[in-house]
């Protein structure tokens, strides 16, 4: 599956990543090794996301970021 990240908001973004892994907020919480808490605040957008984050996320779950030039 293919999303383009620029559509989205970064709350948005991990929600559907997490979506794609068909975990609860809990267990998706579990694998980065964050608290279903914060989980839920970073996909309600009260919690800003860093990259860094992101791209461990995406690691552990095996998906790719891919930056391209327009």
């Amino acid at each position: 599956m293919f999303i383009k990240a620029n559509e989205y908001k970064d709350n948005e973004i991990i929600k559907i990543i997490r979506e794609w892994t068909e975990l609860t907020q809990k267990q998706f919480g579990e694998t980065i090794h964050r608290s279903r808490h914060t989980v839920q605040s970073m996909e309600l957008g009260r919690s800003g996301i860093y990259l860094q984050t992101l791209l461990d996320i995406a690691n552990m779950h095996g998906l790719t970021i891919t930056i391209e030039r327009k």
